[in-house]
């Protein structure tokens, strides 16, 4: 291989620049028998290589467990009113999808038993940094240093209390959410700090400038900022409607901290019951 790549090596410009003219008329044309072919891909080119640098795409989330239940996020006395929100979402946004399942919600919603237990009775992720491809020869240490970060970690509460829809960075999809804005904005938030350190010894870049903790639950195609507010209206005019013992309580419990790296999943931290 190494005589192979010595001879491509010596029939190429040494300097890259402009060849050299030749004296007294036209330039020598080499003959069709001098000239090698291209080398194959393979050589130049080693197995698991994406692009200039072997990358894996990385996602960090932080996984809340459900104050009654440690199977479930979202609590069963919610998981009813939800239910009942997201029939209203799918009435006036037709093309809704569940989070992660990707099950039509509109499907979902013609039986309510599958629609709590395949959008509400799982597992749902609170983003702490954004989604970004590492480098492979960063990920021991990547992992060792949230290791470290995360290590004094307590249990605390969170409530999702607030409807809100997101579009992700390049437009491609809109998200109809459940945000934190009182109970554990502060410790999530410190959170994403810890993260946005190490994002930093590693290059990649820091979470958003304003962190606005949520769960997705379900997303559509595009950018349909228009439906999902008006859905979002709609949800909250029932909401306040309704009793106080009836309204939804998302209420939950922080539990452990994950960080998956491409289909790999790295335990962080794990917050003791």
């Amino acid at each position: 291989m190494d005589a192979l790549m010595a001879s491509y090596a010596s029939d190429s410009d040494s300097d890259g620049g402009e060849p050299a003219a030749v004296s007294g008329g036209a330039p020598e044309v080499p003959e069709p028998s001098a000239l090698l072919p291209p080398p194959p891909l393979d050589l130049l080119q080693p197995p698991n290589f994406v692009g200039m640098i072997p990358c894996a795409p990385i996602s960090l989330n932080l996984i809340s467990d459900d104050v009654l239940s440690a199977d479930v996020v979202i609590p069963s006395d919610a998981r009813k009113q939800l239910a009942l929100s997201m029939k209203r979402a799918a009435s006036l946004v037709p093309d809704l999808y569940a989070v992660d399942a990707d099950y039509a919600l509109s499907e979902l919603c013609k039986d309510e038993q599958k629609l709590e237990k395949v959008l509400l009775s799982r597992e749902f992720h609170v983003s702490l940094g954004r989604p970004v491809a590492v480098q492979v020869h960063q990920i021991d240490s990547f992992v060792a240093m949230l290791r470290q970060k995360f290590q004094p970690q307590q249990r605390y509460c969170m409530e999702f209390n607030k409807w809100e829809h997101f579009v992700n960075d390049d437009c491609t999809r809109s998200f109809l959410s459940l945000e934190v804005t009182r109970t554990g904005l502060p410790e999530i938030r410190k959170q994403i700090l810890m993260v946005d350190e190490v994002y930093r010894l590693h290059g990649l870049p820091e979470f958003y400038t304003n962190p606005r903790p949520h769960i997705s639950l379900v997303w559509a195609l595009g950018d349909v900022s228009g439906k999902l507010k008006q859905a979002i209206k709609d949800i909250e005019k029932y909401q306040s409607s309704m009793s106080s013992l009836q309204k939804c309580n998302v209420r939950c419990k922080f539990s452990r901290v994950v960080c998956k790296v491409g289909k790999k999943v790295y335990d962080i931290c794990k917050v003791a019951d």
